[in-house]
């Protein structure tokens, strides 16, 4: 005989997973019981939410689908921010959650909520199960489901009751998942290609826009070869950040409404815009059809329903990046463009940074840049949304590490529990996650879980007692009336930190930061500096 929560850890068990995020109750009792006998790594968070933006961190980290866990009712319901998080940034977890008897479904019992119909549109896929027989097929179906075409979150509800079934059957877990309907498109189309192929050759002004699409794909390397073999300069959404070295001569940097002058301008000017992997949103192209006016669009994306959605498309090529890229580098001719690509170069050559070291306050972006001079290469950086994420997307310079955020949803809260699953999947790389004092405490209670786990965590915290991006839209658009921005009440974060046993450091000017930056860095463990922030320190 074998129960139903057995056969769920079975199932985990086959899928390679050796690490799961997640917090227990009545409702999901029988799968932890048969988890207590398995291998499998719990993490127990501090609240359901960042269970999921953990299982997120773990996932683009790894390479792999990250796991979460909730019971049923207000533990699945929290969990529903860090999955739309995830669904917004084609991020592949898969979130189990515990659900009342099969027989009280549908009248209100106690901690009873319609979880798959309130994740419907946030979610690629989701499944109530009603019978233990069909678990090993619906979790073959859910991890394939997540993790291939566009890759996204899924959720898996199942009954205590059916936790509790016993079948008198033998485990076997599906080679592989036949699902009819879903069959992504892996291979662009040779015609579109073709096309692209020239559309490149004949342009004057061309440049590729790298989105996060290609970071999903471990698409870097031919990423690197098309725009080394074509000679195009290249720009990046936030979530593309990473793909190409930032010291690179034909990386010009991130572009949108909080990206790099010298970047937008590029795409402004360009007559040929080719598009990898990218969503084309309003943060990162404002007037997406005034661009598509002036520039032949190539759009490269996985997901068909992405092409020509925020932007109209001269040539839309669907197919998985990794594979379209491979083959534009080896077929694109390299056309002498010099006057281009002086001329682009020419425009970052000339850009002066902002921000200049303080001796009253400590300057967040020149700090930044300091601070990757000692990280190491591969280093992962996670930003917190907010004046913090962009202050580390646009001067912290990434070589062949990592960069981590929420850019889809912009979730505050989501740097300290995605850095501890990123932390947790590549324990020997330094894992640096960077909050406003609002973020922090919005997911502060997350490091009772980082000293758990014996996480080696840097957090920064840039303390301006203000919710500063917010605070700069009342200052632009309504008058400078500071309505509900003024973090009053504000704890002492250093202290708070040591109370978890973290060590911790205040830092007042650009001086001490270094100097504490170099001790949170040479540290074993966790670790928080916490650093005074001018309240009128602008985003950009």
């Amino acid at each position: 005989m074998i129960s139903g929560a057995e056969i769920m850890v079975r199932c985990l068990e086959a899928e390679g997973v050796d690490t799961l995020f997640g917090y227990p109750g009545a409702a999901i009792c029988p799968f932890y019981d048969q988890l207590y006998h398995s291998s499998i790594r719990h993490v127990l968070v501090r609240q359901e939410q960042n269970a999921a933006h953990a299982a997120s961190g773990y996932a683009r980290a790894s390479g792999k689908a990250g796991v979460c866990v909730a019971t049923s009712g207000p533990g699945a319901l929290n969990l529903i921010t860090g999955i739309a998080t995830a669904y917004m940034d084609s991020i592949p977890i898969i979130a189990i959650t515990g659900q009342i008897n099969l027989e009280q479904l549908g009248r209100d019992v106690f901690q009873e909520a319609d979880i798959t119909g309130a994740c419907e549109s946030i979610t690629k896929h989701s499944y109530l199960v009603t019978d233990a027989s069909d678990l090993p097929r619906v979790f073959k179906e859910a991890f394939h489901v997540a993790t291939t075409g566009r890759p996204g979150p899924v959720l898996i509800d199942i009954p205590i009751d059916v936790q509790q079934q016993e079948l008198n059957i033998a485990f076997k877990y599906p080679e592989k998942a036949d699902i009819p309907g879903y069959k992504p498109t892996t291979q662009g189309h040779p015609l579109q290609i073709k096309r692209a192929l020239a559309a490149i050759e004949a342009a004057q002004r061309p440049v590729i826009c790298c989105g996060g699409g290609v970071v999903l794909a471990g698409a870097r390397e031919e990423m690197t070869a098309f725009a080394t073999n074509s000679g195009i300069p290249i720009v990046s959404t936030m979530m593309g950040i990473g793909v190409m070295p930032m010291h690179s001569p034909v990386y010009l940097g991130m572009i949108g409404s909080h990206g790099r002058s010298y970047a937008n301008r590029t795409v402004r000017e360009a007559d040929l815009i080719i598009l990898c992997g990218a969503r084309v949103g309003d943060r990162a192209v404002a007037a997406p059809n005034q661009i598509a006016e002036q520039a032949k669009i190539i759009h490269i994306d996985i997901d068909p329903a992405e092409i020509g959605k925020n932007m109209h498309v001269d040539i839309p090529i669907v197919g998985d990046i990794r594979n379209v890229l491979k083959i534009l580098a080896e077929k694109v001719r390299k056309i002498d463009r010099g006057d281009w690509i002086d001329r682009v170069i020419g425009y970052k050559k000339a850009f002066v940074p902002r921000g200049a070291d303080r001796t009253d306050f400590v300057e967040p972006r020149s700090f930044i840049r300091k601070l990757s001079e000692k990280m190491k290469e591969d280093a992962i950086l996670v930003a917190d949304p907010g004046q913090s994420q962009i202050w580390a997307a646009i001067n912290f310079t990434q070589r062949e590490g990592r960069f981590l955020t929420s850019g889809g949803l912009g979730t505050m809260g989501y740097a300290i529990p995605a850095g501890m699953g990123a932390a947790i999947a590549k324990p020997r790389r330094q894992v640096v996650a960077v909050c406003g004092d609002g973020a922090f405490q919005m997911s502060m209670c997350e490091l009772a879980a980082v000293c758990a786990c014996h996480v080696s965590l840097k957090i920064i915290v840039f303390d301006n007692a203000r919710l500063g991006m917010v605070r700069e839209l009342q200052n632009e658009w309504y008058g400078g009336r500071h309505c509900g921005t003024y973090m009053a009440g504000n704890p002492d974060f250093v202290a708070i930190s040591e109370a978890y046993g973290i060590p911790a450091r205040y830092a007042a000017n650009n001086a001490e930061a270094e100097q504490y930056a170099e001790e949170m860095l040479a540290a074993k463990g966790p670790f928080v500096l916490v650093c005074r922030t001018d309240p009128e320190t602008p985003t950009i």
